[in-house]
């Protein structure tokens, strides 16, 4: 069955609007003959007269006037999927689904969210927290676009764009011995014993890490399902903890009967990076959203974790 082009039908509409070939061939810079026969073809594709030629010009026929609403709408829908093109293309457009480490997201969107908002004032980002192996799955699984997650990023189908290093400290009770000491060291640390999260979580493990160098004691019995869980834990004196630095700057002040230190001869912290498919169409926005989120931790967090340059 032949079809008439779409084509065909922007100039079936130029018609009607303009009521005359001839004004309507002007308005689309071509030749009467050529609309003429363009039209012609269309009738036959439908089998259907649409316009009836007058003295005055043209005027659609009864099946032309039924048929406008139906070629207006398919013209609506082709402009509607080039304009959404256009948009997956350029990126900054609609809504894009962020997945982000639950140890991370409340105390990092806060200080980004309001900024991409300001430079895109269309973006839409639908926002889910989950711990970083499920974020990588659901990445690659297509039920995210792109993730914020620590380091390391263990999937070789994603790629990623490094954005900052957050260091990770040592919280104590105010009342226990290295509250007051002078200077920490990793020798003692050793035989203390640590609190952490859930066993299995990537912050968890990067605590054991630690321990691990330290010859501190991991306590399983008595693990926090969050990082606030931790803080209370280490308030009511059942051991000490590693907590992440801007958690540390969210939660943590002088009501909080706690002491922050930072163990001299040990560096301990995480990267955080920005992460999706490489075959993702909107690819180039996602790195240009990484620099714009470097330049707002700059600005909003710059003395409390480091940002790192791609």
């Amino acid at each position: 069955m032949t079809r008439p082009s779409l084509k065909q039908l922007e100039y079936i509409l130029a018609v009607a609007r303009y009521g005359s070939f001839r004004r309507a061939a002007d308005k689309l810079a071509i030749s009467q003959p050529t609309l003429t026969a363009q039209i012609a073809r269309a009738e036959k594709a439908l089998n259907v007269t649409l316009f009836e030629r007058t003295r005055s010009g043209a005027a659609l026929t009864p099946a032309g006037r039924k048929l406008e609403g139906n070629i207006r709408h398919i013209i609506d829908a082709l402009e509607n999927l080039v304009e959404n093109a256009d948009n997956a293309r350029a990126g900054g457009r609609g809504v894009y689904r962020l997945g982000v480490a639950a140890t991370l997201g409340p105390f990092v969107l806060p200080q980004i969210l309001p900024g991409l908002h300001a430079i895109y004032a269309d973006l839409k980002l639908y926002i889910r927290e989950d711990s970083p192996r499920q974020l990588e799955y659901g990445l690659e699984r297509g039920d995210y676009d792109l993730i914020l997650t620590a380091l390391p990023i263990n999937s070789s189908q994603l790629v990623s764009e490094n954005l900052m290093r957050e260091s990770v400290k040592l919280v104590v009770p105010r009342d226990h011995p290295l509250a007051v000491k002078a200077q920490i060291l990793a020798a003692d640390l050793a035989g203390t014993q640590i609190l952490t999260t859930e066993e299995g979580l990537l912050f968890s493990r990067q605590v054991e890490q630690v321990c691990a160098r330290l010859g501190a004691e991991v306590l399983r019995d008595y693990q926090g399902t969050s990082l606030d869980a931790l803080r209370v834990m280490v308030v009511m004196g059942m051991g000490l903890a590693f907590l992440p630095a801007l958690y540390i700057e969210s939660e943590i002040n002088a009501d909080t009967a706690l002491s922050v230190r930072q163990i001299e001869d040990e560096s301990i912290a995480r990267i955080h990076a920005l992460a999706w498919r490489p075959t993702s169409p909107a690819r180039v926005f996602y790195r240009h959203l990484a620099e714009d989120m470097r330049d707002l931790l700059r600005a909003s967090v710059g003395s409390v974790v480091d940002v790192l340059d791609n």
